[in-house]
C-alpha cells in the first residue's frame, strides 16, 4: 500500500480523522490496525459509518495490518491509524516502512504525563516511541492538519 501517512490516536476514527487527516493526505483507504478494534464487530460497524463515502475502511488486527501494508502490492493512498505507539512499533518491527509518525491523540488516564494538548504518555509508549525514533522516523505531535507540529522527541525529554 501507500502509505501516506501514520497516526497514533487511541479514538482511531472521529471527526478530525474523517474531516481533517483523510482529505489532507487524500486517503483512498484507511487502515485500522488495532486488536481490540478487529474483534469488536460493533466498533467495526460503526466506523464504517463514519467513513466518508468511497473511501475503503479495513479494521485489522496489527499482525494482519503489517502483513497487508508490508506487502506493497496494493499502491491506494492509504492512511494507518494505530491506538497507540507500542503497535506502530509493532508495525515497524514487522517490515512495514513509514518516515513520521503522527501522534495525534492519546487521551489522559492514570499514570500518563502530558506531552502536549491531547498528547499524554505511559512509560511503555514514551519507551515506544523513542524505539519508533531510533529506528529513523521523524515524530510530530499534532491534531490536525492546519495545527503547528510538535517534535515529539524534544517533549520527550524527562518524561518517562
Amino acid at each position: 500500500m501507500g502509505i501516506a501517512m501514520v497516526r497514533v490516536d487511541d479514538r482511531l476514527i472521529h471527526g478530525q480523522v474523517v474531516i481533517g487527516w483523510i482529505p489532507y493526505v487524500k486517503a483512498e483507504v484507511v487502515v485500522v490496525a488495532c486488536d481490540a478494534a478487529a474483534s469488536d464487530e460493533t466498533q467495526t460497524a460503526l466506523m464504517q459509518m463514519a467513513m466518508p463515502d468511497g473511501v475503503e475502511l479495513l479494521v485489522l488486527p496489527v499482525s494482519a495490518a503489517a502483513r497487508r501494508l508490508a506487502s506493497g502490492g496494493d499502491t491506494r493512498r492509504t492512511l494507518v491509524l494505530v491506538p497507540g505507539p507500542q503497535e506502530a512499533l509493532r508495525l515497524l518491527e514487522s517490515g512495514v516502512q513509514f518516515a513520521t509518525l503522527n501522534v495525534g491523540g492519546l487521551h489522559y488516564t492514570a499514570g500518563r504525563v502530558q506531552l502536549g494538548k491531547a498528547i499524554f504518555i505511559s512509560r511503555e509508549d514514551g519507551d515506544a516511541l523513542r524505539a519508533i525514533s531510533g529506528r529513523g522516523v521523524a515524530l510530530e505531535g499534532r491534531a490536525l492538519p492546519g495545527d503547528e507540529a510538535l517534535g515529539i522527541m524534544g517533549l520527550l525529554g524527562g518524561a518517562p
